[in-house]
Parts: C-alpha cells; sequence; structure tokens
C-alpha cells in the first residue's frame, strides 16, 4: 500500500489529473474575486473537452482542436457574462441551465457530426503528447511528472503564477479584487464592476475550454459523453475552500488530484472501480465539513482573508 502512495506513477498520475483541474480553478478564482458565482465551470470543461476533440478530428491538428476548445468554452461562459451580468439575472440558474445544456448538446452534436453514441475515439487523432525534458526526465519523481506534461500542462503553470502576481501585484489586478468586495465604492472611483466582471467570466471560458482540451487531448485522445464528469462541481467547491486565494486552491485541487490517481492505481489491486471513482469527492466532502467545523470554532471567521 505505501509503495502505491509514494510511487512515482502515483505522482505522473496526479499531475494528469491536475493540470485540467488547475485551468479551471483559475477560471473559477477570477471569477470568485470579482464577486461572481460560476457554477457554469462544469459546462465550459465538457464543452471544451468536446470541441478540443472534434476540432483535431475534423482538422487533424490538435493546435486547430485547443483553438475551438477556447472559442467552445468562450461560447459557454457567455450566457453568465450577458445574462448574469449585463441583464442581471441569477447566475446560479444561468450556470445549472448551460451545464444541462452542454451535456445534452454535446451528445446530440457526437451523433449529428460523427455518427456516434457513447464515445468518440479514432485512431490517427492527433492528440497533445507529453514533453520530455531532457536533464530533469531522469530525476526521481519529478523526472516522472514533468514526463506528463503536455503543452497545456506548462501552460498551466505559468497562468497559476501570472494570476497570482497579477492579483497581487498590478494595478488592475487590485482594482478587480476591489470590485468583488465593494463593487459600488469601486464604481463611484469610476471603475466599471460589468466591465470586469464580463472580462473574468470570458476568461474563466478560455481557462476553462483549455482545461477541456486537456482532457481530451492531453490526458488521452477521446471524448465520452459526460466526459467532465463533476470535475466542474469540485472545482466550485475548491475555490470556495480556498476563499478565492490562488496557493490555498492548488494545495486543494492537489489533493483532489493524489486521492484520484491513488483510487486509479488501487484498482489494480481489486479496488472497486466505483470505490475508486466516489474517493475524490468523498474526500472533499469530509474537507467542507472540516472547515465549516473550524470555522464554527472560530466563531465564524474565515480561514483565509481576502
Amino acid at each position: 500500500m505505501l509503495e502505491i502512495l509514494i510511487a512515482p506513477e502515483t505522482f505522473a498520475a496526479l499531475v494528469r489529473s491536475l493540470v485540467p483541474l488547475l485551468l479551471l480553478g483559475l477560471g473559477g478564482l477570477i471569477c470568485h474575486r470579482v464577486g461572481v458565482f460560476n457554477v457554469s465551470l462544469e459546462g465550459i470543461m465538457l464543452a471544451g473537452a468536446f470541441g478540443g476533440l472534434a476540432g483535431s478530428v475534423l482538422t487533424g491538428s490538435a493546435i486547430a482542436g485547443v483553438a475551438i476548445a477556447i472559442v467552445s468554452g468562450v461560447i459557454v461562459a457567455s450566457p453568465l457574462s450577458f445574462g448574469g451580468i449585463v441583464r442581471g439575472a441569477d447566475p446560479i440558474v444561468i450556470g445549472i441551465s448551460v451545464n444541462l445544456l452542454v451535456v445534452g448538446l454535446t451528445s446530440f452534436l457526437l451523433f449529428a457530426i460523427f455518427g456516434v453514441r457513447g464515445s468518440l475515439q479514432q485512431p490517427g487523432t492527433d492528440g497533445l503528447d507529453a514533453i520530455r525534458l531532457p536533464l530533469l526526465g531522469d530525476v526521481p519523481w519529478l523526472g516522472s511528472m514533468l514526463s506528463s506534461l503536455t503543452v497545456l500542462g506548462y501552460v498551466a503553470i505559468l497562468a497559476t503564477v501570472a494570476m497570482q502576481l497579477y492579483l497581487s501585484r498590478t494595478r488592475s489586478g487590485l482594482r478587480l479584487r476591489g470590485v468583488g468586495m465593494k463593487p459600488g465604492a469601486a464604481a463611484t472611483l469610476g471603475i466599471s464592476p460589468a466591465r470586469y466582471q464580463t472580462a473574468a467570466v470570458l476568461v474563466s471560458g478560455v481557462l476553462g475550454g483549455l482545461a477541456g482540451a486537456q482532457l481530451s487531448l492531453g490526458n488521452v485522445v477521446l471524448f465520452t459523453e459526460n466526459m467532465s464528469a463533476g470535475r466542474g462541481w469540485i472545482v466550485v467547491v475548491a475555490v470556495l475552500l480556498a476563499n478565492g486565494r490562488v496557493l490555498p486552491l492548488v494545495g486543494v485541487l492537489a489533493l483532489f488530484a493524489y486521492v484520484d490517481a491513488v483510487g486509479i492505481r488501487l484498482q489494480s489491486f481489486g479496488l472497486p472501480v466505483q470505490f475508486a471513482d466516489a474517493a475524490p469527492y468523498l474526500v472533499t466532502l469530509i474537507a467542507l465539513v472540516a472547515i465549516a467545523a473550524l470555522r464554527r470554532r472560530r466563531g465564524g471567521v474565515a480561514l483565509v482573508t481576502a
């Protein structure tokens, strides 16, 4: 058992599971900091996964597939941007509606375009290959983790650093945080809350599209119906647990990805696949209960301040 917990293959699987979660999580985080509760992340990722693989199959290029995944993510994020921000509708209702719509729409397009149901996997489809670094690739544990990264994995790392610097070190980032905390006060200073909120939602569409592309072109080269499998909801919970902070978000998502990787590895020892699939969500639920209990003991004080 201990060998599985610390095996290089487990950490390599952790990285593969973490990259799409991290890209999607950064999109959810910037929405959180600007005061938008984005629950449409599940649909954005699923649309990106479908657009990525469909684009690669139709064009023969994984790069084109990634571009189509980005467009798909932005399109799915647009109803929240327009309806929730411009028109003032309930963002939760819009987000849930978008998630349900994308599940049905991707299944419909899967049959309408490719004539298949359930999953799409065509031999010769161009995917995103892992990039093996010449020197670091031989380092124990670190080498296996880095060797699992595609180009989108490195994009996720750079995006995490950029998000941290943007929110803490730039004037625009500080204004964005101000909009999320006191939109009325920001408006009196000539800052448009709607403009920052709209931009944040569209950025979440871009990052969610990349997360979907990593899922269907990087982790595997196929698309299955409802492929996101609740990852968007896990990210929503992770953003709330991290209270919109970048480093705590990475930690929460890494814990989820690690449990997911261990569960997959334990399947080879006879662990039921249902338990392995449920384990990451169980850990997330336990974390929610623990955080709520700790906050109650502290008199309702948030664990992470803005």
